[in-house]
């Protein structure tokens, strides 16, 4: 960095962005465990900790803004300021769905689940590990790594078509029955799918910070 001072600012935010990361990651593992294993007290646990990631994203947000207006920095650190406020966004996005699926857990309860849950933990797995990945390429400011991660997000997409496509199965099945638990395992697929956009959007400004161009993947 140009200015030391804007250096040492940008790394403390960048250590507050890493630990949304983690505190994201954990969020969506354990709203779909909470949902496979039926822990409603789990599933309580994680809706309660999204404070935690909320008040990230505002420490983030509010430092950026008086990093900018205080520090004047030159172009590139300035790319970085704002790309560091708007990844802190996306996470909290990513942290609020988490949250929404665990309130669909709380909501189906105890109850047997209508149709083995084999995609919803796929997907679950699958944001995880683009996470995990996402870390990596967001300390290391590898463009490249950010768009193969990003890439994965069709295969979500697969996924949830296929939620969606056996869902929609087991409810007209017995629509009686199923619709009610039918339509919150849909809800729970389209969460998953999102958190996938949301960190393919995550991928699109670690290549902007270090390019400066805007990209659009998938």
């Amino acid at each position: 960095m140009a200015n030391e001072d804007i250096g040492l600012s940008i790394k403390t935010l960048k250590e507050y962005t890493s630990g949304m990361i983690v505190r994201c990651k954990e969020a969506v593992s354990l709203s779909v465990d909470s949902m496979v294993s039926k822990n409603l007290e789990q599933a309580k646990k994680v809706v309660e900790s999204d404070d935690d990631i909320d008040l990230l994203r505002e420490y983030i947000r509010d430092r950026s803004v008086e990093l900018m207006a205080s520090k004047h920095p030159m172009t590139k650190d300035l790319r970085y300021i704002y790309v560091l406020s708007d990844i802190s966004t996306e996470l909290e996005r990513i942290g609020d769905y988490a949250v929404n699926i665990c309130k669909e857990t709380i909501a189906i309860g105890n109850d047997e689940h209508i149709k083995e849950l084999i995609d919803i933990p796929k997907m679950s797995e699958m944001c995880t590990q683009m996470l995990e990945d996402l870390m990596v390429a967001f300390l290391e400011e590898d463009d490249e790594m950010a768009y193969q991660i990003a890439l994965k997000d069709k295969e979500l997409d697969e996924l949830y078509y296929r939620i969606r496509k056996d869902s929609l199965r087991v409810m007209h099945k017995d629509p009686q029955n199923n619709i009610n638990q039918g339509v919150r395992l849909l809800f729970v697929g389209r969460y998953l799918e999102r958190i996938g956009d949301h960190i393919t959007n995550i991928c699109e400004k670690i290549i902007y910070a270090k390019k400066g161009t805007m990209v659009e993947i998938g």
